[in-house]
């Protein structure tokens, strides 16, 4: 990631709207935005391959982990959106991952200028993909600033995409994992 060159952006762009970028409470700010920017958009420096990672266990049943919270940056307005990403596989082989990298391999693509769309089919490849998953199941629930503060302005919104692959597109499957994920308080 060029620092520099978003800092220099940043300045620029507090020139444009009419602001000071050398009075006191902006002379940090192009830094401290491009810091921003290498943290909340590390994916691009990340890969699946990173977190794909397993284990010897024979176990050939649905293996669930829900409400991972994200934070992502829409790539239309460059504002962000966040919510809970929940992933459901069927490992096969007798292998299966630890559960932290199914959460990591989630952040690997939630950190990078996305479509909610698109970020729901890549977990959901790569699970597929990294660890020869019989079937995955992604379901992503988010709020997006661009449809709350501005356009629209519908505070209090989700949208729900989901991904299903393999095996976890067939019923029962399909409504197993729809019930465990399912909030039951």
């Amino acid at each position: 990631m060029d620092k520099e060159r978003i800092k220099k952006a940043v300045r620029e762009i507090l020139i444009a709207i009419g602001e000071d970028p050398d009075r006191e409470g902006l002379k940090d700010t192009p830094k401290r935005v491009a810091n921003m920017y290498e943290e909340i958009l590390a994916g691009y420096e990340d890969s699946p391959e990173n977190h794909s990672v397993l284990f010897s266990e024979k176990y050939d049943e649905m293996i669930i982990v829900k409400d991972i919270p994200f934070f992502s940056m829409c790539e239309h307005h460059m504002l962000p959106f966040f919510g809970k990403i929940h992933i459901a596989y069927i490992p096969s082989e007798e292998k299966v991952t630890g559960l932290s990298k199914l959460a990591r391999i989630a952040d690997v693509y939630a950190k990078r200028l996305q479509l909610q769309e698109r970020m729901t089919e890549q977990i959901a490849d790569a699970i597929m993909e990294k660890f020869n998953a019989k079937g995955v199941m992604v379901i992503v629930e988010a709020q997006h600033l661009c449809m709350i503060m501005r356009g629209a302005k519908k505070p209090g919104s989700f949208t729900i995409t989901s991904a299903i692959k393999g095996i976890l597109r067939n019923e029962p499957t399909r409504t197993e994992a729809l019930f465990l994920i399912k909030d039951r308080k």
